[in-house]
């Protein structure tokens, strides 16, 4: 049964249950729908009419928080095989996840003790867009093995003139790992800048 989180709650992945090693993390978005047309419209409305492509990444973090790796649409893989990004969705449109990310929990080497899922805005500045442009952003954790989705947390916050959305967090505490719902935006215009938080 989904446990649905709200902002800064956590939930334990493995304590109590046996066998969980193989996760699927979702994560999903819809822009949000034009209003009607017209002149003032086209010239106000931002985005230029463009799609609005978001990029979901992982941010693999060594004591300290600091950055040991990232996966995301250009390295698609973490060199230990333990993280694998299944590629880039570059509209948001469609039902459920839009990307996805699948989690060995068993391969992740013992320096890591956290994965940081994000979602920037490919483009953010140069094509004047925001989260204020998405709507529906959510991040969900499912056993790979059985594909029963654990938990959901929906961004359902006003995000706008945030070019990034750190969404939440897969963490190593006292020997198990948890999943903490962070639904933190950013002005960060590119993973780049995302990830130099943790330099």
């Amino acid at each position: 049964m989904t446990i649905n989180l709200k902002k800064g709650q956590k939930v334990d992945l493995t304590k109590g249950a046996s066998g969980i090693s193989e996760l699927i993390v979702g994560l999903g978005w819809d822009p949000v729908k034009k209003s009607g047309g017209g002149l003032l419209s086209g010239l106000f409305g931002g985005g230029g009419g463009q799609d609005i492509d978001c990029d979901a990444s992982v941010l693999m973090l060594q004591e300290g928080d600091r950055l040991h790796e990232a996966v995301y649409f250009g390295q698609l893989k973490s060199k230990c095989k333990s993280v694998v990004h299944t590629g880039d969705n570059l509209t948001g449109d469609g039902d459920g996840d839009d990307e996805q990310i699948f989690v060995s929990l068993n391969k992740i080497p013992s320096s890591i003790h956290k994965l940081v899922f994000v979602v920037n805005i490919y483009q953010a500045v140069q094509r004047k867009q925001d989260f204020g442009m998405i709507q529906n952003a959510f991040i969900r954790i499912v056993n790979k093995n059985n594909n029963v989705e654990l938990c959901r947390y929906d961004l359902t916050e006003n995000y706008s003139k945030q070019t990034a959305l750190i969404a939440g967090e897969v963490y190593r505490y006292q020997g198990e790992w948890k999943f903490a719902a962070i639904g933190q935006g950013t002005t960060d215009p590119s993973l780049k800048e995302l990830a130099s938080r943790y330099s």
